[in-house]
């Protein structure tokens, strides 16, 4: 249950952010894309530029749209395998993500993942995750949605 709560609060910021941005689209998990490798994927959080968004026909935007998150967030659940998270975050990376943020919340680290830099570990859920400059001004304080 502590997930879907965790997740919920993820997503309100995201979508508040985003509602007084404009600057693009926020998905929840029951979204589903189809990456330019071929692979399906769903994250608990995503995020798209609205000029690559509106590239797509209206058609595609009603199925598993052909086009990567520009940003995405997993959350580590009890059943997940830290390993094959870390292989997705790395493949949504690899097909176009420019930031996505793995939370895992047994063992209290975050593993940010930006295109062209190494992934960075934060040892502590007790941070402040910025989303600039992908989503400018977008502050996630990780420590309050999960306390």
């Amino acid at each position: 249950m502590f997930y879907g709560s965790l997740n919920f609060r993820l997503l309100s910021n995201l979508f508040v952010w985003n509602e007084n941005s404009r600057l693009g689209i926020a998905f929840e998990s029951s979204t589903g894309f189809t990456l330019p490798n071929g692979a399906v994927r769903s994250p608990e959080a995503s995020w798209i530029r609205n000029e690559r968004w509106n590239l797509l026909k209206n058609e595609q935007k009603e199925k598993f749209a052909p086009i990567c998150p520009d940003f995405v967030v997993e959350i580590r659940s009890k059943s997940d395998e830290i390993k094959y998270l870390q292989e997705k975050m790395a493949e949504y990376i690899e097909n176009g993500t420019q930031l996505a943020w793995l939370i895992d919340r047994f063992d209290d680290k975050v593993y940010l993942y930006k295109a062209d830099e190494p992934v960075q570990t934060l040892h502590s859920l007790k941070v402040k995750l910025s989303g600039d400059p992908i989503l400018p001004g977008f502050l996630l304080d990780l420590e309050s949605i999960i306390n």
